[in-house]
């Protein structure tokens, strides 16, 4: 005959877990963090009408028209000018390096044109490779025009209110001209990917060791730290290099993504970013007590990586607090130097300002992974 439910014995188990969860800092951190930044990021960082964008402006005419025209575009908080540029070779290197998102290019001779009824045009360009983020932007370039200059066609000038538009303003989208969501999300999916297998993978590598008692065994051999933290690494070099590949045969040949710039420069800045990616992994290994540990803590690096890189949602959008701990991850780097080179054909004069950071950041983590380490010799 079975024994009768106990409420003192399934109590005592009840208080016995506790115990361990208060036991257990990491994971009382993500019961409590996880909640606080979801709610952070979603609430206050992630926004899905992005205003304040990047835009330079290339202004050949100065007159009071133009400047309206350009505070016009100031004071609609979509477009925030941040600089002015000599020509249009400037305005496309600045698209190119992502530095700007849009360029306007004002004629020398609009003001001529505009007084004497010729319909003169203004160019807009458009960095594409996100149609999210500039969607909504150039959507509000059509009111734009036809209110900026309202004020200052007066008097002889009046009549050129009469007609439909006294001037258009011509949209170029470069990179992506047909707003096609493929070849924003598939590049992503890159470093997403990466991020995920590589930081997982070897989140488990020394806390694995650990668990199964060849740790002793690795400490008595006369390995340095940094030999062991290199050495765990190498296999999953080989194994991010391969999933780029698959990443990239898909991209290609499923969903269509253009390749316009050099396969030798997107490899090179694949293993710059799987090698800060796996420097996390190691770090987060000697962290852990165990491989519990090591995936909870390779889920708190995960998420803001996913929300704060420009991946999900628009990075120029974000709130400048957002955009700082955006630009300390090696993923919102690794981003655009995927889209400059597959999306624009970027060449290494424009993705040094994107490999950089991420040589930095693999420096600095692989350092506080060796100095863990030796503390567990210790």
């Amino acid at each position: 005959m079975s024994e009768r439910f106990s409420v003192a014995r399934w109590w005592a188990m009840v208080r016995k877990e506790f115990l361990q969860l208060r036991r257990d800092r990491v994971t009382f951190a993500m019961i409590v963090g996880i909640p606080i930044i979801q709610m952070t990021l979603f609430g206050f960082a992630i926004n899905t009408d992005p205003k304040h964008l990047p835009t330079a402006v290339i202004a050949a005419d100065q007159s009071e028209f133009t400047r309206s025209f350009i505070a016009a575009m100031r004071n609609s908080d979509y477009f925030d000018i941040v600089a002015m540029l000599p020509d249009q070779q400037s305005g496309r290197r600045a698209l190119m390096q992502g530095k700007v998102l849009f360029v306007l290019d004002i004629p020398a001779d609009f003001t001529r044109d505009l007084v004497k009824g010729a319909h003169p045009s203004l160019l807009v360009e458009a960095d594409a490779t996100d149609s999210t983020a500039v969607g909504t932007a150039l959507g509000a370039l059509t009111s734009i025009a036809q209110s900026a200059l309202s004020k200052d066609l007066v008097g002889p000038l009046s009549q050129l209110t009469a007609q439909p538009d006294a001037f258009d303003v011509q949209v170029h989208r470069l990179y992506n001209p047909e707003a096609i969501t493929q070849y924003n999300v598939v590049p992503g999916l890159m470093g997403v990917i990466l991020t995920m297998t590589m930081v997982i993978m070897t989140g488990l590598a020394i806390t694995r060791e650990r668990e199964r008692g060849t740790m002793e065994n690795l400490l008595a051999t006369p390995v340095l730290p940094l030999e062991v933290t290199t050495g765990k690494i190498m296999p999953y070099v080989a194994i991010g290099l391969l999933q780029i590949t698959i990443i990239l045969l898909a991209a290609r040949f499923v969903f269509r993504v253009p390749i316009t710039g050099s396969l030798v420069l997107l490899y090179f800045g694949a293993l710059l970013f799987i090698a800060a990616t796996l420097a996390v992994g190691i770090m987060l290994s000697s962290l852990a007590q165990n491989q519990l540990q090591g995936v909870q803590l390779a889920f708190f690096y995960f998420l803001p990586n996913i929300l704060l890189s420009g991946f999900m949602f628009p990075f120029a959008g974000m709130p400048q607090w957002a955009q700082v701990i955006g630009n300390l991850l090696p993923l919102t780097y690794f981003n655009r130097l995927v889209r400059g080179i597959l999306l624009k054909g970027a060449g290494w004069s424009d993705i040094w300002p994107h490999v950089w950071p991420m040589l930095v950041f693999q420096l600095v983590v692989m350092g506080i992974a060796v100095r863990f380490y030796r503390r567990t010799l210790d």
